[in-house]
């Protein structure tokens, strides 16, 4: 049996967390079960909050920085997890992985020229692009038989038509839960050299891997692409630390790090928050055991997420998740429009998930459930699906 209790409801009301204190301001009735952004409902490692109350009771939190061991926990947690060793040189430091990705936008091109995003995807894609005065160039994924793959072909299209040089790709896919193979991010990489195309790979949710699958770091897959590539990662998603705000960044091409070291000279922050420093380096030197029972947990989760939509929600389509603790929910067969989808998920079915359309309009018949919570929790949610679809 596990030390770890994952079946605790611990209370988020009125703790200013936007998943449950929020609902009014995002336009939201109340009353609606909450399984839309995507932080855990788990207590982070206790390791990790043994050390967050030693450095607060230490009572003085000026400007912090780090020393090497910080640097050697962060790449040790890749090499031991991945096989894969960072060199500690080539690590920034950001308050967050979309900072990173804004940063990246405007360190890498110039106002106007293009950048590629794959949809559906994460929404700071869009965001951090558009909001920023580049171009969207959207490869979207194909959707073939309830599986998404990588549209190579049109892919390198674009890349030449448009005159790309940024790429952002997001390992393991979010929303669709995809767990790219080796081969696909090959195929990617070789498409990408060819064409000296940078790489901007989000793989924060690189913990979470399901079955036998396993994540391939993109600099580990052809090594040439160390010179084309950064690496985002962070210990939020692993560990429940979002609001500690701190990610670490590889770029192991030193102009390209310079270029982005510069920038966020130019955006003005310096050093990051204290306590997610201290949270990061105590998560990766401790938390592997927490980590193994908690996936061991998820993978109970996503399997009842299985047998209920096989048994009980037909017809919608749980997509195949392979990695994150995401699923991502095919709406077609009902045959409703995107806004019909919408009032049955918030109106009969009292859930607040999140809706398709945030990630591209290829996802306008989707939603995003997280099924990172108590197995009670989930399975009310999956109840009050089915009960909204009689």
């Amino acid at each position: 049996m596990s030390q770890y209790d994952f079946d605790q409801i611990v209370s988020r009301a009125n703790t200013n967390c936007i998943k449950y204190d929020f609902a009014l301001e995002r336009g939201m009735p109340p009353g609606l079960l909450p399984m839309w952004v995507a932080d855990m409902d788990f207590r982070t490692p206790p390791e990790v909050i043994e050390r967050l109350v030693e450095v607060a009771r230490h009572g003085i939190f000026g400007y912090s920085e780090v020393k090497e061991d910080y640097y050697q926990s962060v790449v040790g947690w890749f090499e031991r997890r991945f096989g894969h060793l960072f060199s500690t040189r080539s690590i920034v430091k950001t308050p967050g992985v979309v900072y990173a990705l804004a940063i990246a936008v405007r360190a890498l091109t110039e106002p106007g020229q293009p950048i590629v995003i794959q949809s559906p995807v994460y929404y700071p894609f869009f965001r951090t692009v558009q909001e920023n005065g580049r171009r969207l160039v959207d490869n979207p994924l194909i959707y073939r038989a309830g599986r998404y793959q990588m549209d190579f072909e049109d892919l390198e299209k674009k890349i030449v038509s448009e005159g790309a040089k940024v790429l952002f790709l997001c390992s393991p896919h979010n929303p669709v839960s995809r767990v790219w193979t080796f081969e696909e991010l090959e195929t990617l990489g070789q498409i990408c050299l060819k064409h000296h195309c940078l790489i901007v790979s989000d793989e924060i949710h690189c913990d979470f891997i399901f079955g036998q699958r396993k994540h391939h770091i993109l600099t580990s897959v052809i090594k040439d692409l160390e010179e084309l590539s950064l690496i985002l990662t962070a210990p939020s998603k692993t560990f429940n630390l979002a609001g500690l705000q701190t990610s670490n960044v590889f770029i192991s091409n030193a102009e390209l790090r310079r270029k982005f070291k510069s920038e966020i000279s130019r955006s003005g922050f310096s050093q990051l928050n204290a306590l997610g420093l201290a949270a990061c380096q105590s998560a990766y030197d401790h938390g592997e055991p927490w980590l193994t029972a908690l996936l061991d947990y998820l993978e109970k989760n996503l399997a009842l997420c299985r047998d209920f939509f096989k048994d009980r929600l037909a017809p919608l389509h749980l997509i195949e998740t392979q990695g994150t603790y995401l699923i991502w929910i095919d709406f077609s067969p009902l045959g409703l429009s995107h806004d019909q989808v919408n009032k049955l998920v918030i109106e009969k079915a009292q859930l607040w998930l999140d809706e398709g359309t945030m990630f591209g309009a290829t996802g306008a018949l989707f939603q995003r459930m997280n099924i990172a919570c108590p197995r009670s929790v989930l399975q009310e949610a999956l109840e009050r699906l089915e009960k909204a679809l009689k």
